[in-house]
């Protein structure tokens, strides 16, 4: 029960690391935007938790006794993973950094940021509210 209470924020909290880590890579991108042979990096993370999201369904325990543990996956193994674009070049130098398209994924981030603060915010008042109801 107090697990499931929890679960939302959980996952907003792997949401939160994911943000900070791209703004870590979108901002070193940037800064190495001129930087011969630098190759853009990116942060995937979204296809990873639906995958995992998707699949907490289908993992199941077989328990034997009743005094057994059922268990689902847990979100500990689930983390953002940074892959560096070596595809591409955009320069004569091998730099292959878009500053538009990071500035771009910057802005796109920073507002994927507040959305989930303010979700983090939504969810921790309505814990204080059944809190408050219930005493």
């Amino acid at each position: 029960m107090i697990g499931s209470i929890f679960k939302n924020v959980d996952y907003i909290q792997k949401g939160l690391d994911a943000t900070a880590l791209r703004n870590e890579v979108i901002l070193n991108n940037i800064a190495n935007a001129e930087t011969p042979d630098f190759k853009a990096s990116s942060v995937v993370f979204e296809s990873v938790l639906k995958d995992a999201i998707e699949a907490e369904g289908k993992v199941k325990a077989k328990t034997t006794h009743k005094n057994h543990i059922a268990f689902s996956q847990s979100l500990d193994n689930i983390s953002p993973v940074v892959v560096q674009n070596t595809d591409t070049t955009m320069r004569m130098d091998g730099n292959n950094v878009d500053i538009d398209f990071q500035n771009a994924e910057l802005a796109k981030n920073t507002i994927n940021n507040t959305a989930l603060i303010e979700k983090l915010n939504s969810e921790f008042s309505r814990l204080r509210m059944a809190i408050r109801e219930g005493s």
